[in-house]
């Protein structure tokens, strides 16, 4: 098995949503428990913007905005022009160099009449609309979150999928017309047909389980090729599936609880992954003190494909809106 190394030393209790951006060069997470997001320029020292609330996931927006999904609401954020730091002299960095509280736009509630559920994770569709989902809290973890669209044109839409106790695992195919997505406590990894334009999916189908009863699905991301690479949550690995679901590969991650991979660098050669360090005991944290840092591998050719940006067209116009359910064709 191929082994993943630390490349930020972080002490994120959930680090999520690891992802790339071009334009900026640089890595971006959410650290969910510190109500926090990250930003990592390798070279440079992190950037903290604080938030008022947990951030479950979050997309970068053609206007250079974010959006932010935070626990029970999403909103927009501008980030500040002032926020740049020098560069270090080290790769690594053990704490970050500059805290900027990151004020936001509330566009729409999120579940609101259920206080047990919150965000959790999601990415843009191949049309730049925000597709997420959202976990069960509470400690019975019933199945009673769900999975949802956003968009300016039609606003929140809940997406017929099951019910599930934490969302995770989305992802899109290079075409867009297969969505995966995941309940982590159901240890399986689920795809189906879907439409950007009319929310609507079908076809719901078993993608891959995870080897072993320690490996949870958490975040996924879709190579180059196709594949989907899965960060596995109590198992310290990051599977690799074919288009079909066989499992190509995996490599180890020096800690318990990765939880997101991701595609990057200046080449797209670059395979980064997230982790936690929340549900370790003090045992597991003093064998394995690099728990909710980045780690990294070199890939043989680039595999990056850049997440879509969310279309914030015409954003001004949009008014807090009631979910709506799409009917499952």
């Amino acid at each position: 098995m191929n082994h993943l190394q630390q490349a930020l030393a972080h002490t994120a209790t959930l680090g999520e949503g690891l992802s790339w951006q071009d334009n900026t060069e640089s890595w971006w997470w959410t650290d969910i428990e510190a109500a926090s997001l990250q930003n990592w320029k390798p070279g440079q020292a992190v950037v903290t913007y604080r938030l008022p609330d947990r951030l479950g996931s979050f997309v970068h927006c053609r206007s250079g905005r974010i959006l932010l999904g935070l626990a029970k609401r999403l909103c927009f954020a501008s980030l500040p022009k002032n926020a740049a730091v020098p560069a270090s002299l080290a790769q690594l960095t053990t704490s970050p160099a500059t805290t900027v509280q990151l004020p936001v736009q509330s566009l729409v509630a999120v579940d609101p009449a259920e206080p047990r559920t919150r965000v959790n994770d999601g990415r843009t569709d191949r049309r730049g609309y925000f597709v997420f989902g959202t976990m069960n809290e509470a400690p019975e973890k019933r199945p009673i979150a769900s999975f949802y669209q956003f968009s300016i044109p039609y606003g929140l839409r809940r997406l017929a999928l099951p019910a599930v106790a934490i969302a995770n695992s989305i992802c899109f195919s290079l075409d867009g017309k297969t969505m995966y997505f995941a309940d982590t406590l159901s240890r399986r990894i689920q795809q189906c047909d879907y439409d950007a334009e009319t929310a609507s999916v079908s076809n719901i189908r078993l993608f891959a389980i995870p080897e072993g009863d320690e490996a949870y699905p958490d975040g996924s991301v879709i190579d180059r090729n196709g594949c989907l690479w899965n960060a596995e949550w109590g198992a310290g690995s990051v599977a690799q599936y074919a288009p079909d679901g066989r499992c190509l590969q995996r490599l180890s991650v020096p800690t318990k609880n990765p939880t997101c991979p991701a595609f990057g660098g200046v080449n797209g050669d670059y395979l980064m992954v997230s982790s936690a360090r929340q549900e370790m005991s003090v045992e597991e944290l003093s064998r394995m003190p690099a728990a909710g840092s980045l780690f990294v591998t070199q890939m043989d050719a680039p595999l990056a494909v850049a997440d879509t940006l969310f279309d914030d067209s015409d954003a001004g116009s949009v008014l807090p809106l009631p979910p709506k359910t799409i009917k499952r064709q």
